[in-house]
């Protein structure tokens, strides 16, 4: 079954306004799938073949001749010279468009060269696993919000009937540890896998780099650079707090995610949603669902806002804070299916610090219905949120 991707037309919208399109995003996520739908007739050349590597790192200006104008470049990472000969043909032919499309899932690499070489001439887009609107228009998302969770959102595992288990087994294997050491030196890739774990462990809650280190039996530095990794080939991400001048209390440590819940839950062995509906991290994983569906509908949207969170030393927290420039909302994320008013505590409590007029409020809960209430609005899982 093909899923129809929603970052399709805003893809589509740039191929005439830009030389060149730049998709990257996880390993799995559909990126190859996705562009050789909406590239039909482009070539299609993946620099992980040995023999298309070698042809574009020993001949550049020949690769490029034979590869001159509609054609995907896939990997594209791999060739960091080819970059600076890419900017030249662009520039050769200025109004020429939709020339390349360059794929990887290295951010880092992938990025340092595209602002070292290409910055004005191309159009970045972010492909993550799929969102919940993906799955909703596919009839694929699940009544409950466990069943979702769990099993993760990498098309495979929807495309192919393929069991969470294995798949993420396969995974971690295949291209988590595999990206992550092209990234890093990993001397013992045992104690990288444990790191991995201990990260699983602290999904959603505020990340102490010193207490994850001393637990994994590594320094600080090496923490932190394989922290650094695992965000670049995008398994994990960092919301940092947001902090004015109207509280001076905050705190300013960030908060640590996975971009997918089936591998957060498969390193956490939580194998079935009957498993994690008493499992004391289901709060912070539904939590970590929730953000994790906000930045993907968001970049599958091409339209990126700037997110926080936002607690003080007494507590009082919002989950989820979207800065819109002269709008806020704020979001507080809570798993029950049973409502009470003191859920409400911390948005109202940011509103009366913050003062900000017009301020929008919402609670988001495992529940399916949707209610407008005077101290916020309540959605249900299932609609939030839509972009």
């Amino acid at each position: 079954m093909l899923i129809n991707r929603r970052i399709y037309d805003a893809v589509k919208a740039m191929i005439p306004k830009y030389p060149i399109i730049a998709l990257t995003g996880p390993r799995q996520s559909g990126k190859t799938t996705l562009l050789k739908d909406l590239f039909q007739g482009y070539r299609y050349i993946s620099l992980e073949n040995p023999d298309y590597r070698n042809f574009a790192e020993k001949d550049p200006n020949g690769f490029l001749e034979e590869y001159d104008h509609q054609v995907i470049f896939d990997e594209v990472q791999r060739v960091p010279a080819l970059f600076s000969y890419l900017q030249t043909k662009v520039d050769e032919h200025p109004d020429r468009m939709g020339s390349y499309v360059l794929s990887g899932s290295q951010n880092f690499h992938l990025m340092q060269n595209i602002t070292q070489s290409l910055a004005g001439r191309v159009a970045i887009f972010k492909l993550f696993p799929l969102d919940h609107l993906e799955l909703s228009s596919a009839g694929l998302l699940q009544d409950e919000f466990l069943d979702n969770l769990v099993k993760g959102y990498y098309p495979a595992i929807y495309h192919r009937d393929i069991p969470t288990k294995i798949f993420y087994s396969n995974y971690i294997q295949t291209y988590i540890n595999r990206d992550v050491s092209e990234l890093i030196a990993i001397r013992e890739m045992r104690l990288f896998q444990n790191f991995l774990s201990l990260c699983a462990a602290r999904a959603g809650q505020l990340l102490n780099l010193n207490a994850l280190a001393n637990e994994c039996g590594i320094t600080q530095p090496t923490a932190k650079a394989w922290l650094s990794a695992l965000e670049q080939s995008f398994i994990t991400f960092q919301i940092y707090p947001y902090y004015k001048n109207f509280s001076k209390r905050v705190l300013k440590t960030p908060k640590l995610y996975f971009y997918d819940t089936g591998l957060l839950c498969h390193l956490l062995k939580i194998s079935s949603a009957e498993k994690l509906l008493i499992h004391p991290f289901k709060g912070a994983l539904f939590e970590n669902m929730m953000i994790a569906e906000y930045v993907k509908q968001m970049h599958h949207a091409n339209n990126v806002e700037d997110i926080w969170f936002w607690r003080d030393s007494g507590g009082n927290e919002v989950d989820l804070l979207v800065d819109k420039g002269l709008d806020y909302s704020i979001v507080e994320f809570k798993a029950s299916k049973t409502v009470t008013t003191d859920m409400f505590d911390g948005l109202n409590k940011f509103e009366q610090i913050s003062k900000i007029e017009g301020l929008q409020k919402i609670l988001v809960y495992g529940g399916n219905e949707n209610q407008k209430r005077s101290a916020g609005d309540l959605v249900s899982w299932r609609d939030f949120p839509k972009f």
